[in-house]
This record gives structure tokens, C-alpha cells and sequence, in this order.
């Protein structure tokens, strides 16, 4: 979901008070009748969930994704949420409100973190390895307190006594899909996830990442979480239109917005974050990072920063591969997300299930 705006151009750096003097406004403002407009098209083209993101630019995602709810009655709200700046109680309480209200129709990504200003502006001064061990007892407390009987906790970062949502939840508890590419993401992933997610990095690197999930999973004698992939798509006729789509979008960004988005990109102890820069450091001349693997977007945007480029039936190829990494979730996302919406939902869907 496009909270943060949208438009025809990567909505990225570029539109951030942060980056430059003069930001660009988002081609489209994140209003309800837009967000219902993209929300209304995903379930009406056969798309499961969405995602609805997380952060200072962000419209907040679950009074976004409630009033969304509403609108629509099959689409599942994968609800972004951040460790620092809610309790683990409270977070459990809303996502079994929101799963009654929605008829089960609510997932949770919880984001451990990446940019440390923003940590900052949340109130945040926990280092990368501390903020993931605070969200494995953050989602151990959430779990808890979706049990059948109070639960108490007592750990570093929580103490909780009692904690409950107070009914038996509607159906099973949400999927919790948790990100990231460090060792200790890794750690908590394959004791907490139900999913644990990617970047969309060249094929080999995932593999590498969710091998050491399941070894991970393996040394604590538990079945390893699902896996899944964050990635935008570019996917047209023919691989020349989609490409010339891409050279339009790098064409539009500015500059200054590139350099001050890759020294901040760089400075990240996101593990996830640097890889994404480390993508761009060959120039504007050679994002291809593996066939069809365009780095284009880590140019300026946090976090995910690679799209799938190319016809549909190269996209559709290249999503095979992950899936036989066996990648299982795909989240994607196209600029604009509406229209982009109708085509991969119309051209490439209908490619996917035959495979």
C-alpha cells in the first residue's frame, strides 16, 4: 500500500525533507479514496494480501489498514508495526480486535529497524543485535498474550504480568512475518517467525540467506519458518518496453538526492540496508544485478530497493527460481501502484499459476 505517496517515479529519497532542500511531492497523496481505489483493485485481481508500511512518511498502517478493511471483505492487512514504539500487549490487543473486525483478515510484519535517525525519532537508542533481541521478546509477549490462559514474562526488554487479550481469538493467530539479513535476524527468525523475509537480491544470495535460517531452525531441532521476498516489478509486452520504462524512472531522479540517500544508505547498520546500497556501486550503468534484477530503486528508497524488469514470461521465470529457493511469499509493488496493479494482476498472475 502506498502510504507514503505514489506516482509514476520511484517515491523514494527524492521526496523526503531529509534528503534535499527542495523535495518533490509525491505524484499522488496517500488520501482514502486513492489507498481504497489500490486496496478495492489488489482483491478484485486476485492478490491475497497487502502490506501496509511502517515509518515517519508512512500514513499510520493500522488506522489505514481498519478503515481499508471495511472497504473490502477477502483482502488479508499485512499491518507493518515496530518494536520501539508500541507494547507487545497492546500490539496483541489490536491485532485481535482488528481480526474480529476483519473476519481473520490481519497478518503482522514486525520491523526490528534500520535507520538509526529514525530510531532516534521513535525514541530508540538500542544497537542492531539489541533491537532484534528486543523483538524476539516482543513476539514471544504478543504470542503469549494470544494464549488460552494469562501470561507472564520477565526478560531484558519486557515485564509482563498477565498479559491476555481477554476472548479467545477469531481463528488462528495472525501470520508474523519478520525480516532482515544479519546473523541475528536469522536467530530470532527461526525461532519466532511463521515467516521469515528477503530483500530481492541475486538468487544465490537469498539461497545463502535462508540456508542459514534453516540451520538456525535445524540447531534449535524446529521446523524452519516459510520464506518470502520483498520486490518491485517492471513487467511489460516485451523486455524492451520494460526496460525503457526502467531507463525513464532512473532518468527522473535527481542527483543530489542519489548522493545524500547512498551516504546515509551506507552508514546503516541494517545489514539488509548496506546490501541493497552494495548493489548500486557499480553506477547508473550497471544496476542489472542478475538477469532481470534491476537495483534502480536502492538508489533512493529504504529498504527494498530491486525490481523484477523484463517481459512477463521473464518475470514470470525469475519468480520461479526464487520459488525454487522455495521462497513461497512474494510481496510486490509497482510505480504506480494502481495501474500496476491491473498489470501484473492481469498479465503476470495468470503466467504464475500455471507454472
Amino acid at each position: 500500500m502506498p502510504t507514503a505517496g505514489d506516482g509514476r517515479d520511484i517515491v523514494g529519497w527524492a521526496h523526503s525533507r531529509t534528503a534535499t532542500d527542495d523535495p518533490r511531492a509525491a505524484g499522488r497523496p496517500p488520501d482514502p479514496g486513492y489507498l481504497a481505489d489500490v486496496a478495492r483493485a489488489a482483491e478484485r485481481l486476485g492478490f491475497e494480501s497487502v502490506l501496509t508500511p511502517t515509518g515517519t512518511w508512512c500514513q499510520d498502517p493500522w488506522i489505514t489498514t481498519a478503515a481499508l478493511s471495511a472497504l473490502t471483505s477477502t483482502l488479508t492487512f499485512i499491518v507493518a508495526l515496530r518494536p520501539d514504539s508500541i507494547a507487545p500487549t497492546l500490539a496483541a490487543q489490536m491485532a485481535a480486535t482488528f481480526q474480529h473486525q476483519s473476519g481473520g483478515r490481519v497478518a503482522l510484519n514486525i520491523v526490528t529497524g534500520s535507520d538509526e535517525q529514525e530510531q532516534r525519532r521513535f525514541g530508540d537508542r538500542l544497537d542492531h543485535d539489541r533491537r532484534y533481541a528486543r523483538t524476539a521478546e516482543f513476539i514471544e509477549v504478543l504470542r503469549g498474550a494470544w494464549g488460552d490462559k494469562p501470561f507472564d514474562f520477565v526478560g531484558e526488554h519486557y515485564d509482563v504480568a498477565g498479559a491476555t487479550v481477554g476472548r479467545p481469538l477469531d481463528g488462528p493467530p495472525p501470520t508474523v512475518y519478520l525480516g532482515g539479513a544479519s546473523a541475528a535476524a536469522a536467530a530470532v527468525s527461526a525461532r519466532h517467525a511463521d515467516v521469515h523475509l528477503a530483500w530481492g537480491e541475486p538468487p544465490e544470495a537469498v539461497a545463502a540467506q535462508l540456508e542459514r535460517v534453516r540451520e538456525r531452525a535445524a540447531a534449535l531441532d524446529r521446523p524452519p519458518p516459510r520464506f518470502g521476498i520483498r520486490l518491485h516489478v517492471i513487467t511489460r509486452d516485451t523486455a524492451a518496453a520494460a526496460w525503457a520504462e526502467a531507463d525513464r524512472m532512473l532518468a527522473t531522479l535527481d542527483p543530489a538526492a542519489i548522493a545524500v540517500a547512498r551516504q546515509r544508505f551506507e552508514a546503516s547498520t541494517s545489514v539488509g540496508q548496506r546490501r541493497m546500497t552494495a548493489l548500486t556501486a557499480g553506477g547508473a550503468d550497471r544496476l542489472e544485478v542478475a538477469p532481470n534484477l534491476w537495483a534502480g530503486f536502492a538508489l533512493v528508497r529504504r529498504h527494498a530497493g530491486t525490481a523484477l524488469v523484463g517481459s512477463h514470461e521473464q518475470v514470470a521465470e525469475r519468480i520461479a527460481e526464487y520459488r525454487a529457493l522455495g521462497v513461497e511469499h512474494f510481496i510486490l509493488s509497482g510505480q504506480p501502484h494502481l495501474e500496476e496493479a491491473y498489470t501484473v494482476g492481469e498479465m503476470l498472475l495468470p503466467l504464475l499459476r500455471r507454472l
